[in-house]
């Protein structure tokens, strides 16, 4: 199969909800990943409702929709919990921000509650004494994102028919309108191409307006019943959305493992893989400040990944405006896992020219000059 409706380009979490969505609209897809590492197999995996913006929580919100209707037909592998999230406030300003959380998130239908300090010290008990509240978002939930992704792939392949879907493992070094060039200088043909390798798509599309942003996880040995949510804490919001120097937050992450995953950092200007011991530190510390107890616990693991960050803190889902044929599903930044349904609908629902799942023009690629050449 040398010529498919669509060349997928990135087997992440982002390509494969497209070649997922795309087989699913009844076209053939072959998806090419260079194995390069990326975001997918480097983040937390979090599904959580973000409302920075209409556009993210429209976004987010029809992702969450699909991710639970995929939950039941996942396998044990993706490690699927519904676990919910706690936005933990620390102070009266932050439990104003809460609230104020709270009724954007339920203007639009979401299922979400305030605690305050008593019932969040009932909730989750390891968390330091004097927290003001907390919001718990119910529908928030954590997979583990390189396993989904590959169940998407298998999905695709069971249901959408023989020939409908082809995966190969090689490195594409050129675009050029219908036509993708392979390392090995062999070509593929396509109808569309779509390019959904997170960071390193601008090395095949210049002008794309990517930022690498690093960050740091770390995760413990077992400990069963340690946090019951993902915990975050409100100033995260801000830390995500620094454009310069280094910033960390407090994020805590139950696995169904018992394990825990403990972000997050953020880096600019650097794409030095190597984990960063200062910063580490002072994620640590950030942690340690909501929950002591970490001290006593053992670590196994840390490591560093790179979001592919646009100047507005949304992704680029659409049409290139310039070239024809080349379709872009690039740029969520810390949400890819989160937002890869809804993106993966809103780009094959573009491709096909049936109705769309959501406004496309927040995430239009022309809203960026260095496109527009």
């Amino acid at each position: 199969m040398q010529h498919t409706d669509v060349l997928v380009i990135g087997a992440g979490i982002i390509g494969a909800a497209c070649a997922h969505a795309l087989v699913q609209a009844g076209l053939s897809v072959r998806i090419v990943d260079a194995r390069l590492g990326g975001a997918t197999a480097a983040g937390m995996g979090h599904l959580v409702l973000m409302d920075d913006n209409p556009a993210e929580l429209a976004l987010s919100q029809a992702s969450l929709n699909l991710w639970h209707t995929w939950a039941p037909r996942m396998d044990a592998g993706c490690a699927f919990s519904a676990c919910g999230t706690l936005w933990l406030a620390a102070n009266d300003a932050e439990l104003q921000a809460a609230q104020d959380k709270r009724a954007t998130l339920q203007a639009h239908g979401v299922d979400c509650e305030l605690l305050d300090a008593a019932p969040l010290a009932r909730a989750e008990p390891a968390l330091r004494p004097g927290m003001a509240g907390a919001l718990r978002v119910a529908a928030d939930s954590v997979v583990y994102a390189p396993r989904a992704a590959q169940w998407l792939l298998d999905d695709a392949a069971l249901h959408g028919g023989p020939g409908r879907l082809c995966i190969e493992e090689a490195e594409v070094v050129h675009i050029d309108g219908q036509c993708a060039t392979l390392r090995d200088g062999s070509t593929r043909q396509a109808g569309a191409i779509v390019l959904a390798s997170g960071i390193h798509a601008a090395a095949l599309c210049p002008g794309l307006p990517l930022r690498p942003k690093k960050g740091h996880l770390l995760i413990t040995d077992r400990y069963p019943g340690t946090v019951h949510h993902q915990l975050v804490e409100l100033g995260y919001i801000t830390s995500a959305h620094h454009s310069d120097g280094t910033s960390v937050a407090f994020n805590v992450q139950p696995r169904p493992t018992g394990q825990l995953l403990i972000g997050s950092s953020r880096e600019f200007d650097t794409t030095d893989p190597a984990v960063n011991d200062a910063v580490l530190a002072r994620m640590l510390q950030r942690a340690l400040e909501y929950l002591p107890g970490l001290a006593d616990l053992n670590a196994i693991r840390t490591w560093t990944g790179f979001r592919a960050a646009t100047p507005d803190g949304l992704p680029i889902i659409g049409a290139h405006p310039h070239r024809p044929h080349l379709w872009l599903a690039v740029g969520h930044e810390g949400l890819g896992v989160t937002t890869a349904p809804a993106t993966a609908q809103l780009l094959a629902a573009q491709i096909t020219g049936t109705p769309l799942p959501l406004d496309a023009a927040p995430f239009a690629a022309h809203r960026f000059a260095s496109l527009q050449a």
